[in-house]
């Protein structure tokens, strides 16, 4: 369980044609929005932090790894809830970030709104400013499983092989 506190911290994503819907939505939101922590990526967090006249953290644009960059705080902890408007009509340029974000804040058990009814419906919860235990997955048998090579299994690792060979590539990468 992980216990989070009334202020969260939000993570807000807009993809360009769904940036306005975003910006609309948190006008109309901005005195819930302003009770807690915002985070951004690049463009959609400069015209958030304008727009509301509010704090954002802004983080690099999308594209540039702004996703991967809120997707990593979802998996430290450091994001509560995500915002992310999607566009599902128009293909993505970092379509497989775009993925794995949404993908890690499953893994993670984040609540998600990927369009305006959702982030209506959860901005509204009175979850929102309350505490509240978030279930969090316990993967302590992926991490402990056994890994192939390892020295747990008998075996030694890539880089003991190729220091036994007199290889100059511990890596194994044979570059031709």
């Amino acid at each position: 369980m992980m216990g989070l506190k009334p202020r969260k911290r939000i993570g807000l994503v807009a993809h360009d044609n769904k940036k306005l819907d975003l910006i609309e939505w948190a006008r109309f939101n901005r005195g819930m929005l302003a009770q807690h922590d915002l985070v951004a990526t690049g463009t959609t967090g400069t015209m958030l932090g304008r727009e509301l006249d509010l704090p954002v953290t802004c983080l690099q644009s999308g594209p540039l790894g702004g996703d991967l960059q809120v997707g990593a705080m979802v998996a430290d902890g450091s994001i509560d809830f995500l915002v992310f408007f999607w566009d599902p009509l128009e293909p993505q340029p970092h379509d497989t970030d775009v993925k794995s974000l949404l993908r890690i804040a499953v893994v993670w058990n984040i609540p998600v709104a990927c369009d305006r009814a959702s982030a209506d419906f959860m901005i509204s919860s009175p979850l929102m400013t309350s505490s509240y235990e978030r279930t969090v997955p316990d993967y302590t048998a992926h991490k402990d499983r056994e890994i192939p090579g390892s020295e747990s299994s008998g075996g030694a690792d890539d880089g003991e092989r190729a220091e036994e060979a007199g290889d100059d590539d511990p890596a194994g990468l044979e570059l031709a």
